[in-house]
């Protein structure tokens, strides 16, 4: 099982930018797609994008689109989310997961084995 360690979080203004880092450990890292989740409070758990075990596809929720940008570097065991024209919205902790795939991009929390502790953005307006 990969444990997944992430970084980067903190608070930013509206329209600001923040790059979250994931480093794994403990497993064979090209056996995982990578996907990066949301959780506001009171609010589910939500998928905002993933990518696959190579880096060449990636999917984005509706809310990421144009603004988030993820990727990956296999030789650093390490997924990016870089987040650029940030809004209050956005605020929430934002979460790292792996799952076994070595053909798709995971966007279902459900197939995530493996989870992060998390790391807490905040944007003001």
């Amino acid at each position: 099982q990969v444990q997944l360690v992430e970084s980067g979080g903190g608070s930013v203004q509206a329209g600001g930018s923040l790059r979250l880092s994931c480093v794994a450990s403990g497993g064979t890292f090209t056996a995982y797609a990578l996907g990066w989740f949301r959780q506001a409070p009171g609010n589910e758990r939500e998928f905002v994008a993933g990518v696959n075990w190579s880096g060449g596809s990636t999917r984005y929720a509706d809310s990421a689109k144009g603004r988030f940008t993820i990727s990956r570097d296999n030789g650093k065991n390490t997924v990016y989310l870089q987040m650029n024209s940030l809004k209050p919205e956005d605020t929430a902790r934002y979460y790292c997961a792996a799952g076994f795939s070595r053909v798709a991009v995971l966007t279902n929390r459900n197939d995530f084995r493996s989870w992060g502790q998390g790391t807490q953005v905040t944007v003001s307006s």
